[in-house]
């Protein structure tokens, strides 16, 4: 058996792979120790080889790694695995949001990276979404219900979140400012698309991929292009480790 991390900056997925395919996943919240939380996850499995990725992978090879690889390859390995056709892939997680795109063989050939502000990750739509009082669950469906829209013109965290106060007390709904900051999300990362460029195929993984207003807004502004999201977003980078992971094994039999 073959297991991949992705100690991720909120969660920690751990998937396990033997004879070709996934046969199960965890995931948990990282909390304070990640490497412990994970190494508690591990102990179901008796792994041949881990591979670790995300955020704590380093810290994953200190104390029980055999090897690890950036989320930029395991995201691209984890997509190539279940969406073979796609060569744009947008992932948006916790702390940094990053567009990447596949050659024919599914390996990174380059990619865009939006890691010096919150503003575009899924740690400002949390924000956003506790500053407007919506569990994080119902807040994309939130924003689904408004037609309209406020402008945020802020692209900094806490200046945005300064800009929905504003709103609320001028008494905005907060369903129409929900959708804003979804807006502002998804134009964030339509630019790191446009700037890279993209084919007819784009997947969307990472944790923001199970927002559905994100999601929405990016396939309603991409004319003709197929979004797709994996059936399970979050666990693409640990499903890429793993696969990984079988790679390292086999050669080494």
């Amino acid at each position: 058996m073959y297991v991949g991390v992705d100690l991720g900056s909120r969660t920690i997925k751990v998937v396990a792979f033997q004879d070709g395919r996934m046969v199960d996943y965890k995931i948990e919240e990282s909390g304070f120790a990640p490497h412990e939380q994970a190494r508690e996850m591990l102990t179901d499995y008796k792994a041949d080889q881990i591979v670790a990725t995300g955020y704590g992978r380093h810290l994953a090879r200190e104390h029980f790694a055999d090897d690890v690889i950036t989320e930029i390859k395991a995201h691209g390995i984890g997509i190539h695995a279940v969406l073979p056709q796609v060569t744009t892939i947008v992932d948006v997680g916790g702390q940094d949001s990053k567009v990447i795109t596949l050659n024919g063989k599914g390996q990174v050939s380059n990619f865009q990276m939006n890691d010096k502000c919150a503003a575009g990750t899924g740690r400002f739509l949390e924000i956003m979404a506790a500053s407007l009082a919506y569990p994080l669950v119902e807040f994309g469906p939130a924003a689904l219900d408004s037609d309209q829209e406020v402008q945020i013109n802020s692209m900094c965290t806490v200046f945005a979140e300064s800009e929905v106060i504003s709103m609320k007390n001028r008494g905005a709904p907060r369903q129409h400012i929900a959708r804003a900051v979804h807006s502002s999300v998804a134009d964030r990362i339509l630019a790191m698309l446009n700037r890279i460029g993209f084919d007819k195929y784009v997947a969307f993984s990472g944790g923001v991929a199970n927002n559905p207003c994100i999601v929405s807004m990016i396939r309603g502004k991409l004319v003709g292009v197929q979004v797709a999201v994996p059936e399970n977003p979050s666990i693409i980078g640990a499903l890429g480790a793993s696969i990984e992971a079988a790679k390292l094994g086999e050669s080494q039999a």
